[in-house]
């Protein structure tokens, strides 16, 4: 028996596949992952809840009321316009099924994120890629030219800080793409999971300039936690009302004794969000002194990863 018609051609991720064959003591550069150690308070409040929990019932759909009302006083938006789910992963794919139509058009950043084209497939529709600007930062001028020339958008993506290239996106440049996608009546998703690794500054989410734009988060990234699978996407109710019922039928809800050590680590973000940016100094800094800087002077507004610039041909 053959596989669905929207699996043909799907393959492992080259980062997955570089993974599961690097030797046991190898130095991962493969996955986005933090390399220091859970935070204690997230441990502090596993422990406490498995000393005295005598059963690990469903969590509800829309979160646990910790972690919930965590989330309210850290985004600043009311809870209906929060929607919790099993890591950022599982976020996305629930807007890109609610929301895109087979036979429609996802636009996605080049470089971005490989997942964001193959959430697109699964969906049945055609991911078109727009460029970025010449120092990897979103480009408004080159994302609204290419929903201009769409026949059939059903999805904007922006990634920002970007993965892979750490480029940044102004509240300006933000602006004028949540106003062109409104105008153009297309949802707008801002994957904003980088934006608390911040290196000078912090980066401007999309929920300053819109209020109808969709912002996806998770713990994996600024909270080091991605063993949780916690993430959450804040936007407007009647886009994630839809979402809700695609996440529900994947995941019923994420892992309870998961949703309680996000909740720890959300709700200490100010002692836990500075010590990650801390790690994430010292290691841009050990860079900074590598041989391999000589290679690319261009440091990352946020996050994990140096794009590596070479010469064309190599």
């Amino acid at each position: 028996m053959s596989a669905a018609a929207r699996v043909a051609g799907l393959t492992t991720s080259p980062i997955r596949a570089i993974a599961a064959g690097a030797p046991a003591d190898a130095i991962s550069l493969a996955l986005g992952e933090p390399g220091w150690d859970f935070p204690s308070v997230a441990r502090e409040s596993l422990a406490a809840w498995s000393a005295t929990v005598q059963q690990c019932a469903y969590g509800p759909n829309t979160g646990i009321p910790d972690l919930t009302t965590a989330l309210v006083d850290y985004t600043g938006v009311d809870a209906d316009q929060i929607m919790v789910t099993a890591g950022s992963q599982a976020g996305m794919f629930a807007v890109f099924q609610a929301h895109v139509e087979p036979g429609s058009q996802v636009l996605i950043p080049d470089p971005g994120f490989p997942a964001y084209e193959t959430l697109a497939t699964l969906a049945g529709a055609t991911a078109i890629r727009y460029p970025l600007g010449t120092a990897h930062e979103l480009d408004a001028n080159s994302l609204i030219n290419a929903l201009n020339s769409a026949s059939r958008p059903s999805l904007v993506v922006i990634g920002h800080p970007a993965n892979p290239t750490g480029g940044a996106a102004s509240a300006q440049m933000l602006n004028r793409v949540a106003q062109h996608c409104d105008q153009r009546g297309v949802p707008l998703l801002s994957d904003e999971v980088y934006r608390e690794l911040w290196l000078d500054h912090l980066q401007p989410s999309v929920r300053e300039v819109s209020k109808t734009a969709l912002v996806l988060e998770s713990v994996s990234k600024g909270w080091a936690a991605p063993g949780l699978r916690v993430g959450w996407v804040t936007g407007p109710a009647t886009l994630l009302a839809p979402a809700r019922l695609i996440h529900n039928a994947m995941n019923t809800a994420p892992a309870r004794p998961s949703q309680i050590a996000a909740a720890a680590l959300v709700s200490h973000s100010a002692e836990v969000l500075t010590e990650s940016r801390d790690q994430v100094r010292a290691r841009w800094e050990v860079l900074a002194n590598s041989p391999l800087a000589l290679h690319s002077a261009r440091r990352a507004q946020a996050g994990f990863y140096h794009w590596l610039e070479l010469p064309p041909g190599q």
